[in-house]
């Protein structure tokens, strides 16, 4: 699965760029005399593998929105939005942090997502299949984990830990593709050959997608971490009927984009095995999530 945020997606673009970049153009400060120079290469990398998380971050609200034609709420326009506007302005003063902005998408499943550069700058949104099927108290729980994923500065750990991560990636891909060159293939000119830019290229790939185990790890754990947080906020109950009520929501059509996946309080249906796809996956199973809260619950008690 490539169920990646497309923060993911836009960042893998930008590094593959970058990296096609620092192969046509930056080999002058890489490769002095045929020798690959590996602190300039990794300065390089760190600063051109960065690039791409922190573009993604930046972008994250006006992708997310674009992706979903997600409507901003700059005006209650009727008492469910009302509620929908005081509940988050509630859990977001409780946490500590700005009121975010608040958004609605149309989606028959029931859904939410959180995004934004930094915690006093996000957004919000919950699908109108959300607002029609479930409580007011199970969609409080569902704003609360949320909110927990802005006030624990998700999207932001996110890029950091993306953008580490792409400049181990492109540094040893490079170091990989002039091994090739130099030791397999005896190229021996001050330049490096096809096989440095091609096996690079590769690498770039093969390491990304171990990076994105890794990174897909994170955010399996930043799922439970929010369902803590919509528990404290709206009761542990709340949070694990909310959570019940997505079980039954994954046999409906899901329409929201793929890459859009890792956003969200659920990315739907999967098999729970561990393979890659398993590996790769942005959620926990939500039976995973039940029991999580309700051993916290348990123990608070």
């Amino acid at each position: 699965m490539l169920r990646i945020v497309l923060f993911l997606a836009t960042n893998l673009a930008v590094m593959l760029m970058a990296g096609l970049i620092i192969n046509l153009f930056g080999l002058g400060h890489v490769f002095q005399h045929g020798q690959m120079q590996l602190s300039s290469l990794f300065w390089v990398c760190l600063i051109w593998g960065s690039l791409g998380a922190l573009i993604s971050l930046l972008l994250s609200k006006w992708i997310a929105r674009t992706s979903t034609g997600a409507e901003i709420i700059e005006q209650a326009h009727n008492e469910g939005e009302r509620w929908l506007l005081n509940t988050v302005a509630e859990l977001a003063e409780r946490v500590g942090i700005n009121m975010p902005e608040v958004a609605i998408f149309d989606s028959a499943q029931a859904n939410a997502f959180a995004t934004g550069w930094n915690r006093n700058d996000a957004m919000v949104a919950v699908s109108t299949g959300l607002l029609q099927r479930m409580s007011r108290d199970e969609v409080r729980a569902v704003l609360g984990h949320e909110i927990g994923h802005v006030a624990n500065g998700d999207m932001v750990t996110l890029a950091l830990i993306q953008g580490v991560l792409n400049a181990f990636v492109m540094f040893f891909a490079r170091i990989i593709g002039n091994f090739v060159d130099r030791n397999l293939l005896n190229n021996e000119s001050d330049a490096p050959g096809l096989a440095y830019y091609v096996t690079s290229f590769i690498g770039d790939l093969v390491l990304g997608l171990l990076a994105n185990i890794i990174l897909m790890a994170f955010s399996r754990y930043r799922e439970f971490r929010a369902d803590a947080a919509g528990a404290q906020l709206a009761g542990p109950a709340a949070m694990i009927a909310a959570l019940q009520r997505l079980q039954q929501e994954q046999s409906l059509p899901d329409p929201m984009p793929q890459d859009l996946h890792a956003l969200c309080i659920t990315e739907g249906a999967r098999s729970t095995g561990i393979h890659l796809a398993a590996l790769l996956a942005s959620h926990p199973p939500l039976e995973a999530r039940i029991e999580a809260l309700r051993a916290l619950a348990m123990h608070g008690s």
